[in-house]
């Protein structure tokens, strides 16, 4: 079941220096108290790193489901959660589930500097991402910016490696990371449990460890 997504405009913004974006996350962050510790500083269940927050700690002003082009899949190994990490590719023709927070530039920026394990101590320059719709701001896991188009009039923002879906190997991730991504995309409300087990298993990466019963049963849906 997948209900009605507000509808992602691919035309990048005229805004160069907005003072509000989407933040899209794919990954765990699509849970809202997984993106709590970012905002506010703290450590989620099952993370193995305290997180210092950010600079404003207010929760996002809307979380609403989308759906981005392109594929998600898994690859590296995360100290925090033991497992394979979750990346977004643009350049595939499938979908990509995710959840689009309403933040401040700064809120991104800090959200930023933290999956980049920095201090968040400063905004970033988005000009170029939002005249280009991609932005290599480092060769590390998250310091490629891309922007999907606009949402309501505003940037929708994320970031991501700086290589693509074939350049890595796939590493399955662990069960708290699944747990968490599979909880906020459910959270959001516009998919029911089967459809999101059934896309979180398929993602590469996912495949070599998680079936859609075993994604389904962490969801509680027992397989249904």
């Amino acid at each position: 079941m997948v209900k009605a997504l507000p509808s992602i405009d691919p035309a990048l913004p005229s805004d160069r220096h907005p003072e509000r974006v989407w933040y899209t996350s794919y990954g765990s962050n699509t849970h809202l108290d997984r993106l709590a510790a970012y905002l506010k500083g703290g450590r989620p269940p099952g993370a193995a790193r305290e997180y210092p927050g950010c600079r404003d700690p207010a929760m996002p002003a809307r979380s609403v489901p989308v759906e981005l082009t392109g594929a998600m899949y898994f690859a590296t190994h995360s100290p925090v959660w033991g497992g394979g990490r979750a990346f977004y590719d643009p350049q595939p023709s499938g979908r990509v589930l995710a959840r689009a927070h309403l933040v401040t530039s700064g809120q991104f920026a800090d959200i930023a500097a933290q999956e980049m394990y920095r201090e968040p101590d400063g905004d970033l320059d988005l000009e170029e991402v939002l005249t280009r719709g991609r932005a290599v701001l480092g060769d590390g896991r998250y310091e490629t910016l891309v922007c999907a188009g606009r949402l309501a009039g505003l940037p929708v923002l994320t970031f991501t490696a700086p290589w693509g879906l074939h350049d890595v190997p796939w590493v399955a991730p662990s069960p708290a990371y699944v747990r968490f991504l599979a909880e906020g995309l459910l959270s959001a409300g516009a998919w029911d449990a089967e459809a999101v087990a059934a896309y979180v298993a398929a993602c590469p990466g996912a495949g070599e460890q998680w079936s859609t019963r075993e994604v389904a049963a962490l969801l509680g849906a027992g397989g249904r």
